[in-house]
């Protein structure tokens, strides 16, 4: 990860003919959960038809079946990408993992999906042997204060959680929500264990290189894969624990705080990633071919 001041480029096709692989973020990137940004799908789908290859690498708490359904009601292209990697699949892998014990989920009913197929007893939150959480049952209303109660009865119980999106916030249309994320850094600082089972960690990006390298029939060197994304604290830090480059996109959740949607500031950008400890490879304000 470059610690110089990364350039900002108009079009992604200036880096396309330095990388084989591209693991591309979904949401900030690709959609905002309710439109869906062709110029990103364009981008992608040319990396590809210039024999490249693309994984989607998500912090969504659901499988990547059921993310893929999700890109389809969205009219993504088919053609947009080889595979997907969701936090969603790191943390039905640690489900099995705990066969035979118990366990209490946190999230909205439609998280649900997370569980099908595997052999889980649910339980109530006294009794229930570890939790896993996938984000607020009301993101729309509630804030991680609001759970503070339940945490505390975690905390005394000494349970473990599976943090299944280990995003902070994210983008729905205009606006911002809470995810398990927020969650999980408050049980964390109230001293609670848990397991981030998605980005910026390790094991997501092994599985998405995994699947890179079955695309693309061979073993695709570090150096020529390229991680795109609009979080710093996950997109930013994972790409830089896989040891891979990264393109930082700034229309996303950071918007804002970089000065705006349409031109970010600079000086912000310096800040923020003087902050991160890194620089990307380069910025892009939306990804675009």
């Amino acid at each position: 990860m470059s610690t110089a001041r990364p350039s900002l480029i108009p079009n992604f096709s200036e880096l396309a003919a330095d990388y084989d692989a591209v693991l591309s973020d979904v949401w900030g990137v690709i959609h905002n959960g309710i439109a869906t940004f062709p110029h990103a799908c364009d981008a992608l789908m040319r990396m590809r038809a210039r024999g490249g290859v693309v994984v989607l690498i998500t912090n969504a708490p659901r499988p990547s079946e059921q993310v893929a359904r999700q890109l389809e009601r969205l009219h993504v292209p088919r053609e947009t990408y080889d595979a997907i990697v969701s936090s969603g699949d790191l943390t039905r892998a640690t489900v099995k993992q705990r066969h035979g014990q118990s366990l209490h989920h946190i999230g909205p009913e439609r998280d649900r999906s997370i569980f099908t197929g595997l052999d889980v007893h649910f339980a109530p939150l006294d009794t229930a042997d570890y939790v896993v959480c996938t984000g607020l049952e009301d993101d729309e209303a509630e804030t991680p204060d609001d759970y503070r109660g339940r945490l505390e009865v975690m905390l005394a119980r000494k349970l473990f959680m599976v943090c299944g999106n280990p995003d902070v916030v994210v983008e729905r249309g205009s606006v911002l929500v809470y995810c398990a994320g927020a969650l999980a850094d408050l049980y964390a600082t109230m001293g609670g264990e848990v397991l981030y089972a998605g980005k910026p960690y390790h094991p997501i990006y092994e599985m998405a290189l995994a699947k890179a390298d079955v695309a693309a029939g061979r073993k695709i060197a570090r150096s020529r894969v390229l991680a795109v994304g609009d979080s710093v604290r996950t997109d930013l830090k994972g790409a830089r624990t896989a040891g891979v480059d990264f393109l930082f996109v700034t229309s996303g959740i950071h918007a804002e705080e970089l000065g705006g949607r349409e031109r970010p500031d600079d000086a912000a950008l310096a800040t923020t990633f003087a902050v991160a400890g890194g620089a990307p490879k380069a910025v892009m304000r939306v990804l675009r071919w």
